[in-house]
């Protein structure tokens, strides 16, 4: 992140904020998508973000910062906006494969959906701290920081999101695997 375009927002200036805004608004829409797995919760948990930002840049004391605390921002926004929106509703959009297609796509397609299934049930805190450690490819202490919360708590948060998520994996399969042997 340039840093020089950081302190030019913080002095109020638009159109460096407006560039600020450019470069990491794919990314943190990209983040609220991956916690809140709702589009339109996403856009609104982003411009609500990039508005606190916006508001709050002034107050930022380190520049080189400004990516975690972005990050930080943008989960709290999450948060609320989950709040907010308590029912959830289907929502489906194509998204691109990120591996090539295999010769058998259902099995593919039946692999994300069963995944997506799983981490619907996770909470809000638990998908947040999967979707910055792997997604992002932070390091716990990073997460911790971004989260506001003691790095033993992300790791613990890691853990029981993982058991979660395979609890739900398994559950589907057992599911599944009863229907078909009735």
């Amino acid at each position: 992140m340039d840093s020089q375009l950081i302190v030019q927002a913080q002095r109020g200036d638009e159109g460096a904020f407006a560039s600020l805004a450019v470069a990491v608004g794919d990314r943190l829409h990209a983040v609220a998508h991956r916690i809140l797995r709702d589009l339109d919760l996403a856009d609104d948990a982003t411009q609500q973000a990039l508005v606190s930002i916006w508001r709050d840049l002034p107050q930022l004391r380190d520049p080189a910062r400004f990516e975690g605390w972005a990050y930080r921002i943008l989960v709290r926004a999450c948060y609320a906006e989950r709040r907010r929106e308590r029912a959830w509703s289907p929502n489906m959009r194509l998204l691109p494969p990120a591996d090539p297609p295999e010769a058998d796509a259902s099995q593919s397609i039946a692999a994300r959906d069963q995944i997506e299934r799983g981490f619907r049930r996770l909470s809000l805190e638990h998908r947040a701290v999967i979707v910055l450690h792997y997604y992002l490819d932070l390091p716990l202490p990073a997460v911790a920081d971004t989260l506001g919360i003691p790095v033993g708590t992300a790791r613990s948060r890691l853990h029981y999101a993982i058991r979660a998520l395979r609890a739900a994996l398994d559950a589907d399969a057992r599911a599944t695997l009863q229907v078909v042997v009735r």
